[in-house]
This record gives C-alpha cells, sequence and structure tokens, in this order.
C-alpha cells in the first residue's frame, strides 16, 4: 500500500466540495488528460466517474466507482483500468485545526499491480500521489483567497476563476 500525506491550509468542507466536482479531478489527479463523464449523483455510493489517463499518445480509459462515501470525512473509489486491473484509492480528510490531513491509501486489488505490488511500484505511486495532493492543496488554497476577496461568498470553477 502506498500512503501519502499532505496538510491542506483548507478546512475539510472546502476539501470535500473539491471531491464532491467530479469534472474537475483532472485539475488535480495526476495524469488524467480528460474528464470523459461524470454521474449526476457523484460522489454517491455507486456513482462512476469515466476519465481518460495517459502520458502523452500512450492512453487508457479508466473508470473510478465510489464504494465508500462519508461526506467530508472519507472517500474510497475502486479505479478500473483495464488491461491493468483494478485499485482502491482511500482518501481521508481529518480536521487538522482550521486545516485538512489528507492521508491518500492506494492498493492494488486485481491484475498485474498485485504482482508487481511492493518497494519500487509504492515508491512511483507515492511520487504521482504526492504530485496530486499537492495541486489539490494549491487549488484549495486558491479558491479559499478567492473566497476570501469577494467576502466569503463560495465561488467555484476552473484553474482561471468561476465559471
Amino acid at each position: 500500500m502506498a500512503r501519502t500525506r499532505r496538510l491542506i491550509l483548507s478546512p475539510p468542507s472546502a476539501v470535500w466540495a473539491l471531491l464532491c466536482d467530479g469534472h474537475r479531478f483532472g485539475e488535480w489527479v495526476t495524469g488524467t488528460q480528460q474528464v470523459l463523464a461524470a454521474d449526476p449523483h457523484w460522489p454517491q455510493v455507486g456513482a462512476a466517474l469515466k476519465v481518460r489517463v495517459g502520458l502523452g499518445p500512450l492512453t487508457l480509459d479508466d473508470t473510478s466507482v465510489v464504494r465508500i462515501c462519508e461526506p467530508e470525512h472519507r472517500l474510497e473509489l475502486e479505479a478500473k483500468a483495464d488491461p491493468f486491473g483494478a485499485a482502491r484509492i482511500a482518501m481521508n480528510l481529518v480536521p487538522w485545526g482550521e486545516n485538512t490531513l489528507f492521508v491518500l491509501d492506494w492498493h492494488p486489488l486485481r491484475g498485474p499491480g498485485v504482482r508487481m505490488h511492493g518497494l519500487p511500484v509504492d515508491y512511483l505511486v507515492k511520487v504521482r500521489n504526492g504530485m496530486m495532493l499537492t495541486k489539490l492543496a494549491r487549488i484549495a488554497v486558491r479558491e479559499r483567497e478567492r473566497a476570501a476577496r469577494h467576502g466569503g461568498q463560495g465561488l467555484t470553477g476552473g484553474p482561471d476563476g468561476p465559471p
């Protein structure tokens, strides 16, 4: 299992709001080239998110299904990327003062990842996940600062600002 932690200088409610917008996963999930579809009831249990992942011209489509959802506390996904199998992705949001300690666990469930699981693979996954959490933290802080400038109104939108 690869475990990555990051202190995000925003409250759990703000970080959770980012997780609840499936269309924004491409902004922070490293390797995502395009969000193809997000179920309208995302992130309720059973909802799916379809994304295209890859590096350069090498791509594959991945489907992540919500297995556990505890609003503002815990989101667990099963990510399926055939022919590579599936992985469990567990995201825990721990209140840390006014901020969020984000704990991300990744563990292969099926496929070649199970056989290759170990130190080298876990190291690469931890590097990737560290990059993801850095992006997520930057987005959350930027949105917190933008909301403060606009009188605390909850602004959302893409990386360049509100819609």
